[in-house]
């Protein structure tokens, strides 16, 4: 399969801040209604803009709450952060949430980036550099572990990697990823995608294995042939509470049915 043939499907990152968890919840059920293919949350202990200690709550908790209360979409986080987590229990966790949600979960991933979560719970924060290295030496263990579990998960659970790092994230992507998750203009992607590319080539990876996402914030019309071109086949809208405005995925929404015609 090329990028070109791939059907391409809208996600929501519902992010866990600024609401109580009912409206959550509900939130997560309305995506799934209007035809969202991805709900997501994050993986963060605060706030990441707003009142920076208002409501929050847990990432891997609520994927599992997630897992009962809906019934089609997929779930995952954009993304875990690997330092929060042993390897091994993270990939268990990832195959109970599978079970859960009869083979839904994606495995989303990247190495950690907001200094007040570390600090605050007692994290080592390090440099950017190490924090990469330790995913680097996370992800294999994680694969190790998954093929461990009894019973194993119900399907192979894709695995997304975030992040645009060109020397060191890309080349893991290429490695061990299902995913690409990327923010940035279709520039910044253009780009990007030549470098994932060049480091699947150098891993004899298949480039036309990876799914390509973005997080997207303007309109399907003007953003999404752009990005079609370039190979991305999923959109992710980001929302926030407390009130979680669901007006721009549904026009994604839309635009994908054009798409997938």
């Amino acid at each position: 399969m090329t990028s070109a043939d791939r059907f391409v499907r809208v996600g929501l990152q519902l992010q866990p801040q600024h609401a109580d968890y009912k409206t959550i919840r509900e939130t997560a059920s309305r995506a799934e209604d209007l035809g969202a293919d991805i709900v997501y949350n994050w993986d963060h202990f605060y706030p990441l803009y707003g009142d920076p200690d208002g409501p929050h709550f847990e990432c891997w908790t609520m994927l599992g709450a997630w897992a009962e209360s809906t019934s089609r979409v997929e779930i995952g986080a954009l993304v875990t952060c690997n330092s929060y987590r042993n390897p091994e229990l993270l990939a268990d966790m990832a195959r109970t949430v599978d079970h859960i949600s009869g083979g839904r979960l994606v495995l989303g991933i990247g190495s950690g980036w907001f200094e007040k979560d570390y600090d605050e719970y007692g994290y080592e924060f390090g440099t950017a550099g190490g924090r990469l290295d330790d995913l680097a030496e996370s992800l294999p263990r994680i694969e190790s572990r998954l093929a461990k579990l009894n019973p194993a998960p119900t399907r192979k659970i894709p695995v997304l990697i975030g992040g645009g790092g060109e020397k060191k994230t890309l080349k893991l992507v290429a490695k061990h990823a299902d995913i690409w998750h990327s923010f940035g203009d279709p520039e910044v992607v253009e780009r990007k995608v030549g470098i994932l590319k060049q480091h699947c080539a150098d891993v004899g990876r298949d480039f036309n294995e990876l799914e390509l996402s973005v997080g997207v914030r303007g309109e399907p019309a003007e953003l999404g042939p752009k990005l079609r071109a370039l190979g991305v086949s999923q959109f992710t809208v980001g929302v926030g509470g407390p009130e979680y405005d669901l007006t721009l995925l549904g026009k994604w929404i839309d635009w994908a049915k054009t798409q997938n015609n």
